[in-house]
């Protein structure tokens, strides 16, 4: 059996054309990222609409977050049989599902100042995918573009930012209540 062709961290356009598109300029400049519903293999910015922008990153905190993602993503890849991904490419897709999971971190850092992004990170690992999905789903439900900065997008930052981890207590979320 053959490997699946995928784009990125999983994008497979024969599955769906939804999908993340982080874009990532070379030097300092911030990086974005869309949520889209279109693939075009050719040319990717004929449909970079400001309605699609999910959030616009500073490099500096982009930097600090981009190995532990892609550590994450290419561990599940790999687990699926999928190729591993990278954030070498100026534009790099993201299947749909990783793509919420990565909008869930960089909402939480996005306005958190850089000292408290390992601290994002430690929580952000210690939720499940399913926890991740479904965190997106609401927060994107009422403040999902990028320059809405309130609401669960303020709630995100707290949770992550300034909730405490305690490596006694490993495991989901859901796990701990019980």
């Amino acid at each position: 059996m053959s490997q699946v062709k995928t784009y990125g961290f999983g994008f497979n356009p024969k599955e769906t054309n939804h999908h993340f598109l982080i874009e990532i300029p070379t030097g300092n400049a911030k990086i974005t990222v869309y949520e889209r519903f279109n693939w075009d293999q050719d040319e990717q910015v004929s449909d970079l609409n400001d309605k699609d922008k999910k959030v616009i990153l500073s490099k500096t905190k982009w930097n600090k977050v981009k190995n532990v993602i892609k550590k994450e993503f290419n561990r599940r890849l790999k687990g699926e049989g999928l190729s591993a991904g990278d954030f070498d490419s100026y534009y790099v897709p993201l299947e749909r599902l990783y793509g919420k999971e990565l909008m869930l971190l960089l909402w939480a850092i996005e306005n958190a100042e850089v000292g408290v992004i390992d601290l994002a990170i430690k929580n952000w690992l210690g939720l499940s995918p399913e926890e991740r999905w479904w965190l997106f789903t609401m927060t994107n439900a009422s403040t999902g573009h990028y320059s809405d900065n309130r609401g669960w997008r303020i709630a995100l930052r707290y949770a992550l930012t300034e909730n405490p981890v305690d490596n006694k207590l490993a495991g989901s979320f859901v796990q701990r209540l019980f």
